[in-house]
């Protein structure tokens, strides 16, 4: 099972981080199984950084093998999705840009890839067309819509399956939309799509 993940996806976010050229290709990266956070379970803040953000996401999971999958048939491989989040530390990643070294320890450290269970697409409407957002201690601060992606998710499956084959449960986390910031000890983070409670759960 493969954690693959799309940055620079969403306008505003590009923004927030001081990216204002439209990226003419996906950004993809990728997380081992490791990161993988699921059930609630709460998220322990690692020692070796000190700015550890939220990053909440639409997460697709892969229902059939595919390899070099033309857009128009792209739909065919996902029939659920899920809510996540990308952790990241913000510092040890600034560090790598810096020295233009791969951040993959930024992005991929153990229990970076929060998950929720999966709801099936007959619940919602196009793909292209949900809501979701990210709650901190009862506070929304990440609001985003599929609408807003630069590269549709059947664009994304596409794009990535020229490089990597595609295996059933294999996770794509789909990019994030403007408002990450740091979480604390004791925050609470909630998420929705749409009004569905998809995770909740504790920073320690």
């Amino acid at each position: 099972m493969k954690i693959i993940c799309v940055g620079w996806n969403y306008p505003k976010h590009n923004l927030e981080m001081n990216r204002e050229e439209r990226p003419q290709q996906p950004t993809i990266f990728m997380k081992p199984d490791s990161a993988l956070l699921r059930e609630n379970r709460p998220f322990f803040i690692p020692r070796f950084s000190n700015q550890i953000e939220h990053e909440v996401e639409l997460v697709v999971r892969i229902n059939r093998l595919g390899r070099n999958i033309a857009p128009r048939f792209a739909h065919r491989y996902y029939s659920e999705v899920a809510l996540g989040v990308d952790f990241t530390a913000r510092d040890l990643q600034n560090q790598c840009k810096q020295l233009g070294a791969p951040w993959e320890i930024s992005k991929a450290f153990d229990n970076s890839a929060v998950v929720s269970d999966f709801i099936s697409l007959d619940e919602l409407s196009d793909i292209q067309d949900i809501n979701f957002s990210l709650q901190k201690n009862g506070q929304i601060q990440q609001h985003g819509h599929t609408k807003d992606m630069l590269f549709s998710v059947d664009e994304l499956i596409a794009y990535i399956s020229q490089f990597f084959t595609l295996k059933i449960g294999d996770l794509i986390f789909t990019g994030t939309p403007a408002g990450v910031s740091p979480v604390a000890i004791n925050d609470r983070l909630t998420g929705y799509i749409e009004d569905k409670l998809m995770f909740d759960f504790l920073v320690k």
